[in-house]
């Protein structure tokens, strides 16, 4: 037998300024099933997280509620926690960011790169709130559009006419947490000398450690130059003092990843069988992953590897990353009820339901993954509780009736026997490559497979039959076998299923190994049911808990950063006639996607008919997969005036409605309605 593997796996930190939703456990979920997957094969398998508390929404929120930052962080901590036990998610350590194993690991890799020269200094202007006394990031500063004249837009993009400026283009600023009007003001920063690296980060990501398309997505940055990397923000700052330098901090995305390295040692202090060097030593033979969303793929495949490189440390072994979660192929959704968080769903569902659908969607690439609810309670109540439950409470009767819950030593089919023995490899190297869709189709072939050989012999017929117990006896033993075979593959995604059936089959916790020998001459304890179907009416419930009120949705905007609710007021009266002018047309997307330089715009090419038109939306946030908004018809003003931005001329505006963010949906005719009809 080899030699057991030395894995440490993190997932991504959450920030420490809200709850944990279905869109966050995706993620937490994957890497739980992956690291329980490595113990039951033996290995020596970590698995660390924490809490990524710092930053100035945190010391803003804190200040708000009347709270210091660490009772907010503490209280939101405690949260989380019981959010990620509920759902069966098994951190070896679960910790937090602002801890004194963090502070002294920031310290001394930001150090390790001041000393071999990887950082530089230089003065930064930047508009500063004379009454908060602090320096403003561009979510911090609103005013007047320069190009459209709309009120009340962030500092770095309009959100009605698109355009993206820098803050100081901005009439009329003013701080989004006093209502000052900001000053501009010198500043010296610090920045990591990201260029450094180019090198040693393209041969990195290139080998190996990337899935392909996130590789192709860094080489376009690393093709177009890096540049020096901000690391640095002034007091006030909820975070970590950078050495010597009062009022400095660093920048919260410095310091959280390397929450990976303090939770690990935290957890060193208490396991001394681990050791911090050996696993994150330059010459480490440990293995080191990290699962992550597609959203941060910059920080950990571009200044995470450089940093550790920089200061001595090993690289990441892989670094593994996922898509978004859709549910009923939309955005999450408050007003739908569809933005569910974690404890909503646990107070309606049983965990593993969605433990087995997400493992039934996930394979290796960073697609999306659809939480569609209707398919969602089929296949949960037709592969676990129809295919899997099923076997067990078919055959368990008849072993406690006719043989005093003793299984027999007997196989009579050898054939199927063999299919399941044939069938564990394959079913390990899909959860090996984070394949868990595959795993799942190939237990769930078997299943049917024992299922339909169990019909075709028909024990409770056969049962009635005078001098065909025996043969019943040996059909039943069989089916408990097999119903334990899949408990074992099936153990990493549901292990509260697999420890009631542990339980039921009177057996010590089940490791990978035990599949290759049968139960024989045993004792069985009691059947009890191991999961219920999903009802409906659950569904249906958990939704209308998660709705929130679109209409106070539509009139109050949340202040991004301190949570502050701002009322809207009402546009200017517009006659008649004024309203007649405008030509809204239906517009076929021909084709979306994203403007190189932009964080806020996608560059639409649209159908209206007789003509092509370029619109530039300022809608990125709400679609992320803009390729999937191809085909779609929507609304578009087709006489405003072209506005010349630097990403290119704008011919036009598609309507979409929305309090912002990831909350903007386009609006959409009817069906029947073609390209180029006029709407009034």
């Amino acid at each position: 037998m080899s030699e057991a593997r030395k894995i440490l796996v993190t997932s991504a930190l959450p920030y420490a300024n809200g709850s944990i939703h279905l869109g966050h456990m995706l993620e937490y979920i994957q890497t739980d099933m992956w690291v329980r997957f490595q113990k039951l094969r033996g290995n020596q398998c970590v698995y660390v997280c924490a809490d990524d508390a710092h930053g100035s929404a945190i010391m803003l929120r804190a200040e708000k509620e009347g709270i210091t930052p660490e009772q907010l962080i503490a209280n939101v901590q405690a949260e989380h926690s019981a959010d990620f036990a509920d759902f069966l998610v098994d951190f070896d350590n679960f910790y937090s960011t602002h801890s004194d194993e963090n502070r002294e690991l920031a310290e001394l890799i930001y150090t390790r790169l001041h000393d071999a020269g990887h950082i530089a200094t230089r003065s930064v202007t930047q508009y500063f709130d004379p009454e908060k006394g602090m320096f403003l990031a561009d979510r911090f500063i609103k005013g007047t559009c320069p190009k459209c004249g709309a009120e009340d837009q962030y500092g770095d993009n309009c959100e009605k006419c698109g355009a993206t400026y820098e803050p100081t283009e901005l009439k009329d600023p003013r701080s989004a947490i006093s209502g000052a009007t900001p000053v501009l003001k010198d500043s010296k920063h610090f920045f990591f000398k990201l260029p450094d690296f180019e090198t040693m980060l393209k041969e990195w990501t290139r080998g190996g450690a990337l899935q392909d398309s996130v590789a192709n997505k860094i080489a376009e940055w690393l093709d177009s130059g890096l540049q020096e990397w901000d690391i640095s923000r002034d007091a006030p700052y909820f975070g970590f003092e950078i050495p010597g330098e009062p009022g400095k901090y660093f920048y919260v995305w410095l310091d959280a990843p390397i929450g990976y390295m303090a939770s690990f040692q935290n957890l060193c202090k208490r396991r001394p069988e681990l050791s911090f060097e050996a696993f994150w030593s330059k010459d480490s033979s440990a293995e080191l992953y990290h699962f992550i969303g597609k959203d941060i793929i910059n920080f950990h495949t571009l200044f995470w590897p450089a940093m550790l490189d920089g200061a001595g440390f090993r690289k990441p072994t892989a670094v593994n990353v996922h898509g978004y979660l859709t549910v009923n192929g939309q955005k999450m959704s408050k007003s739908r009820g569809t933005f569910i968080k974690a404890r909503t769903y646990l107070e309606h569902l049983n965990p593993e339901y969605l433990r087995y659908y997400y493992a039934s969607k996930l394979g290796r690439g960073v697609d999306d993954l659809d939480l569609n609810l209707e398919d969602f309670v089929q296949k949960v109540n037709s592969d676990l509780v129809g295919k899997v439950v099923n076997i067990a409470s078919r055959c368990a009767g008849f072993i406690h009736k006719g043989n005093g819950g003793v299984m027999v030593d007997a196989n009579p089919e050898p054939e199927l026997w063999a299919a399941f023995q044939t069938a564990a490899p394959g079913i390990a190297d899909a959860y090996e490559a984070r394949d868990f869709a595959r795993a799942m189709r190939e237990i769930m072939h078997l299943a049917d497979r024992a299922n339909a050989w169990i019909a075709d012999k028909a024990p409770w017929a056969l049962n009635k039959v005078e001098g065909k117990q025996a043969e019943v006896q040996e059909i039943c033993a069989l089916g408990i076998n097999l119903f334990r075979q899949l408990v074992i593959f099936l153990k990493p995604v549901l292990p509260n299923l697999a420890a009631a059936a542990e339980r039921f089959l009177n057996v010590e916790p089940l490791s990978w190994s035990d599949h290759a020998a049968p139960l024989a001459n045993h004792s069985l304890n009691a059947f009890t049911p191991l999961m219920t179907r999903i009802e409906p009416a659950k569904i249906d419930a958990m939704i209308e808990a998660s709705k929130e009120d679109l209409a106070a949705q539509a009139t109050e905007a949340v202040a991004q950063g301190n949570g502050e609710l701002i009322k809207e007021p009402l546009a200017p009266e517009i006659n008649f006639d004024a309203f007649a002018a405008v030509d809204l047309r239906i517009a076929l997307i021909e084709k979306a996607e994203f403007v190189e330089g932009a964080d806020k715009l996608l560059r639409l090419t649209l159908d209206i008919g007789d003509a092509k038109r370029n619109v530039f939306s300022g809608i990125k946030s709400a679609y992320p997969e803009p390729s999937k908004l191809e085909g779609r018809l929507t609304l578009y003003v087709a006489n405003l005036a072209p506005r010349k931005m630097k990403f290119g001329l704008s011919e036009g505006m598609v309507l979409a409605a929305g309090p912002g963010g990831s909350e903007i949906y386009l609006l959409s005719p009817d069906a029947g309605a073609k390209p180029g009809q006029r709407v009034m």
